[in-house]
């Protein structure tokens, strides 16, 4: 979406915030939760035809699973925001040389998964299910996939030994905030925004901070995180490596916040090596 459309868009719900707060919340709201991309292409669906495919329902919502069998420890990877389980590929196929078993899920909204929207609350609970189906031993999340992560072993306290969290953001606030400056939301909306999660989630953006399920974060943790991520701050690595007492903190530089590089993924097999 260009700049001229954002701020157009921007300046629409800014004006019918001040006619009906809720319903500008709402539009915000659904704008936010919307992927815009993270839909696979052909060639991609072709990769991942070498993969045992398998649907789990979660409340309706279908969630895409894919399978690369192997006779060591389980190992669930987590996507991000508008991504899907493709952009796992050069990992995955290191991880099969280790004889892995692999197990990825497309999030609510991505990929071959069901859903037009999506959240990072339902991405949790959608992470529970494929950990209560495929019983990992080990969870490796980017982005969001990883705050969704440390979310779900937090809320469900899921038996995993280690968690490795790539480019993760500290707080669910801190991508609101961003989200509100890219879109030139004003005061009004924000605080009708806030009221709207309130309602529906019955806890601001806010509550879901490091600090605040770091309490259940048990599993051996490996925090990656780009010194030049202009995504998610490092300073959000800072914050995560504070709260969760159990986990290393790697700091790299020129990899951006994919980090998807052989420096990062030597960095990952040592991790479960050990």
């Amino acid at each position: 979406m260009n700049q001229i459309i954002v701020k157009t868009i921007g300046k629409l719900v800014n004006t019918f915030c001040y006619i009906a707060p809720y319903q500008a919340a709402k539009m915000a709201v659904n704008i936010f939760s919307t992927p815009r991309k993270g839909q696979l292409l052909t060639e991609e669906n072709q990769y991942l035809k070498s993969a045992k495919q398998n649907t789990l329902n979660y409340e309706g919502i279908n969630i895409q699973t894919y399978q690369w069998p192997g006779s060591q420890k389980t190992i669930l990877l987590v996507h991000g925001w508008e991504s899907n389980t493709y952009r796992w590929k050069d990992l995955i196929e290191l991880l099969k040389v280790e004889n892995y078993n692999i197990v990825s899920i497309d999030a609510p909204g991505h990929g071959n998964s069901g859903h037009k929207t999506f959240n990072a609350v339902l991405y949790s609970e959608c992470i529970n299910l494929a950990a209560s189906t495929f019983k990992p031993n080990i969870i490796i999340g980017h982005s969001i996939g990883g705050t969704a992560s440390a979310l779900a072993t937090h809320n469900y306290k899921l038996p995993i030994e280690k968690l490795i969290l790539l480019g993760a953001p500290s707080n669910f606030d801190e991508v609101i905030e961003n989200y509100v400056k890219i879109m030139g939301y004003n005061k009004k909306v924000v605080t009708a925004m806030n009221d709207y999660f309130l309602k529906h989630f019955g806890k601001l953006p806010s509550f879901y901070a490091i600090e605040n399920f770091s309490e259940n974060l048990l599993p051996q943790g490996l925090i990656i995180h780009d010194k030049k991520d202009r995504i998610i701050s490092y300073r959000d690595a800072l914050q995560i490596s504070k709260h969760y007492n159990n986990a290393k903190l790697v700091k790299t530089k020129g990899f951006g916040h994919g980090l998807k590089n052989e420096i990062v993924y030597n960095h990952i097999l040592e991790f479960l090596n050990t």
